[in-house]
């Protein structure tokens, strides 16, 4: 049986991806990386970590990648968040997210408000950019509606 491939949205276990057994670290880059000075100390997140931090984003509310990413490494006694490890774990946690909805999960993680719908993220999930679009608008259309349990 032929394997899909590797960006496949169909062919991937978000679950699975999700529940990863690592554990977040902090590390003391030995030289420079991703626009992080060496020496500095850089978190190293898992999806259960950014989606915590995503799930405490208030109805209505927009949450950049560059103010999460400081979030998280302040919450850690770091100075920086690995832009890349964070944008991975953003995606299981939208796909996980949006594949929970689609099977009628009453609440799910509103991926929606850390997702730019115009980023190169937003184009890879199976929402698709237009959903996150949707949801934002939803959300300051009706504040305090619940607008994750809307379509």
């Amino acid at each position: 049986m032929k394997k899909p491939p590797r960006d496949s949205k169909a062919g991937t276990d978000w679950e699975a991806r999700f529940a990863c057994h690592r554990e977040p670290e902090v590390k003391v880059l030995e030289k420079a990386f991703a626009g992080i000075p060496a020496g500095a100390r850089m978190l190293v997140v898992t999806p259960s970590v950014v989606d915590a931090a995503v799930a405490e984003s208030p109805f209505g509310a927009v949450v950049a990648a560059t103010t999460l990413r400081q979030t998280l490494a302040a919450s850690h006694g770091a100075e920086h968040t690995c832009p890349v490890t964070t944008g991975i774990a953003l995606r299981v946690v939208s796909e996980r997210a949006y594949l929970r909805r689609q099977a009628g999960a009453a609440s799910v993680t509103p991926f929606w408000r850390a997702v730019d719908p115009d980023s190169e993220l937003a184009g890879k999930l199976a929402c698709g950019r237009e959903f996150v679009r949707r949801m934002r608008l939803a959300e300051t259309a009706s504040p305090g509606a619940g607008a994750d349990s809307a379509s």
